[in-house]
Order: C-alpha cells, then structure tokens, then sequence
C-alpha cells in the first residue's frame, strides 16, 4: 500500500480530524470555492473532515471524492449525509490507480494528503491525468517545523519530533508544507501560487486554544505517544512531559503558532 496513515483509523482520531476541520474552516476554506456544474474530485477524502466543507462551500459544484479506504469512505458518507449534502458522491479507490477517464474533472482538492506519500510527485502526476486543460488544482498541506510557542520548551519539540520521525518511517512527509511549490512545479503544473497560512494562538481566542492547540496539534502528538515509544524513539516520562508542556502553551500566558501552506495551480 502506497499510503501510510500514521495517526491511524480509531475513532479518537476520527474525532481529531473533525475537530481541526470546524477550528480551521475559515482560514483554509474560505476561497475555497468552485462554479455550478463544474466535477471536482477530491482526492484522499478520509472521514469527510473537509468534505462537507467543499459541498457547502460550493453547493452547485458535482464532487466525487475517494480514499483508500473503504472504511473511510463509509464514515464520510455516512456524515456528508447526516449533514444533508447530495452534491457528492463517494468511492474507494487509490490515487495512484484511479478508475476515471482521463479529463474527467474540472478541479482537484487535495488536503493532507501529501505528508503521508512516500511519492507525492507521481501522486500529482496520476492526479493530474484526472484534470481537463485549464483545470486547477488545490493543495493544503501542515509543516510541523513551522510550529513554535510560548512557554518554548525542548521536551515538547523532541516530542514533536517523535511524530515527524514515524511518518518520515511510514514514508511520509510532516514538513512537506514548504514544499509545495516545487512538487507542482516538479509534476509539470502551471501558474502555481503558494498562501502560507498561520494559526496564531493566545488565551484572547479561547475557541482556537480549545480547537487548535488542545483538540487538534496537542491531541495529534499524545495520539502517537505509544508507537513512539514502542519504536525506541522517546522514554513515556519524557513523552508525557513534552505533552505537559504543549497542553502548557494554552494557559492564559501561552502562545502557540502553526503554519498551513494552500496552493493552486493550473494544468496547462
């Protein structure tokens, strides 16, 4: 299997991954947007965490989204129709083998999926195959070197660092946010546009403080605490302690900061 989950399929992490999607739905999606009667396939659905987004952002707009995942595929369809949305359709497959007609789509969203390839060039490119000429391509990614916070501590690094070293074993990439530009370029995309986006968290946004620094970013790395120790890379004392110390940056005086990277671009 080409794609490696490394946070895993259990429910505690379902529950992360809609958390970060409502926290972040205005600083990632808000021009996140396609035209009536236009096919975007979205690419590495998951649990339908960004998928509702898509369809209530563009409520015109034909949506196919897939995942490797048959499992994945039955919970996201299971809550995009709990929601109401009839504007997608859902179905197992791998990006790498995708049962569509080359041109078939208008657009592409990919979100997150990236960091977990051990080739996301060759994913873009079997992507791209899937796009019309003058189709575009959306791509949001996190980098877990563009995190740092306040109090600044060494034992919650290390610990985020645990994180970056099993996906980086799992063939992944936690930093590859900073690469976007040259992966589209690299994949033979057009115009493509990179928009950092930064989280930038104090006690004055207690609902970031709760979504983002607790229930999303903090709740990823104590998800990984067991595999991490298990595969020799931290001591439990010392990972619970770099977990103390992220939970730490969310009391009044913490700040916390991240950055997504969002980029567009064109097939020519």
């Amino acid at each position: 299997m080409e794609q490696t989950y490394v946070h895993g399929y259990d429910p505690r992490e379902s529950q992360r991954l809609q958390d970060q999607a409502s926290t972040l739905v205005e600083l990632l999606h808000a021009d996140t947007l396609y035209p009536a009667g236009c096919r975007v396939l979205e690419a590495g659905c998951g649990v339908g965490a960004q998928t509702a987004t898509l369809a209530k952002n563009s409520p015109g707009a034909h949506i196919t989204s897939v995942d490797i995942s048959q499992a994945s595929v039955e919970e996201a369809q299971a809550k995009v129709s709990a929601a109401g949305f009839t504007n997608v359709r859902f179905q197992q497959a791998d990006i790498f083998n995708l049962p569509f007609e080359p041109a078939s789509f208008d657009h592409l969203f990919v979100c997150f999926v990236l960091e977990h390839l051990a080739r996301p060039v060759d994913a873009l490119l079997a992507l791209k195959r899937m796009l019309k000429p003058g189709g575009t391509v959306t791509v949001i990614e996190g980098d877990h070197g563009a995190a740092y916070f306040h109090p600044d501590s060494e034992a919650a690094r290390r610990v985020i660092g645990c994180q970056v070293e099993l996906q980086r074993r799992a063939g992944g990439n936690a930093m590859i946010g900073r690469e976007l530009y040259p992966l589209l370029v690299s994949a033979g995309y057009g115009e493509v546009r990179v928009s950092p986006r930064m989280v930038y968290v104090d006690a004055s946004r207690p609902g970031l403080v709760e979504g983002f620094t607790k229930k999303t970013f903090t709740a990823m790395i104590e998800g990984v605490r067991e595999t991490a120790v298990a595969a020799g890379l931290a001591e439990r004392p010392a990972f619970d302690a770099g977990v103390r110390d992220l939970y730490r940056t969310a009391a009044a005086d913490g700040v916390f900061c991240y950055t997504f990277f969002k980029a567009r671009a064109v097939r020519g």
